[in-house]
């Protein structure tokens, strides 16, 4: 007569230690998982407003040279003499302004103005408001010449 297996050795199943084992794995799986998800979304906003920053700073910079091709040139100008013109509109959410002034004398750029020569080397920043993206641009303003000014020559 074949042994009968006892009732304690019948049953096949996953003990306590090997339950608590899976969940764990599973449980650090989707913690990656969910971190890695914000993560992309958090640099995904981050790229989309240093886009939308880059794209503005350039528009304020036309619109800086749009006004000195209009006659708005500002021998020895301060910074702030060159601040947004009116036909240029910050998005909501972002915020410009002129960084520095530099004029060139010749051979360098000085920070202070002795006499104009007709270059200024301006900065422009435009960056969000919630600090996460800032973008920097650095444009070259030529006094313009017009034929009835004697100092174009």
């Amino acid at each position: 007569m074949a042994a009968q297996p006892s009732a304690a050795g019948s049953d096949r199943g996953e003990t306590l230690v090997e339950l608590v084992i899976a969940v764990l794995i599973m449980g650090v799986a989707v913690v990656a998982l969910a971190g890695g998800l914000g993560t992309s979304v958090l640099m995904s906003d981050i790229h989309r407003k240093q886009a939308t920053a880059g794209a503005v700073v350039r528009d304020y910079a036309e619109a800086i040279q749009n006004t000195l091709a209009g006659g708005g040139y500002l021998s020895c100008a301060a910074a702030a003499g060159y601040a947004a013109p009116t036909e240029f509109a910050v998005p909501a959410g972002y915020v410009s302004s002129t960084v520095s002034i530099r004029y060139w004398n010749g051979t360098d750029w000085q920070a202070s103005c002795a006499a104009d020569s007709g270059l200024q080397q301006l900065t422009v920043q435009v960056a969000s408001t919630d600090g996460r993206a800032s973008e920097r641009l650095t444009v070259i303003l030529r006094r313009p010449c017009r034929l009835s000014e004697a100092l174009c020559g």
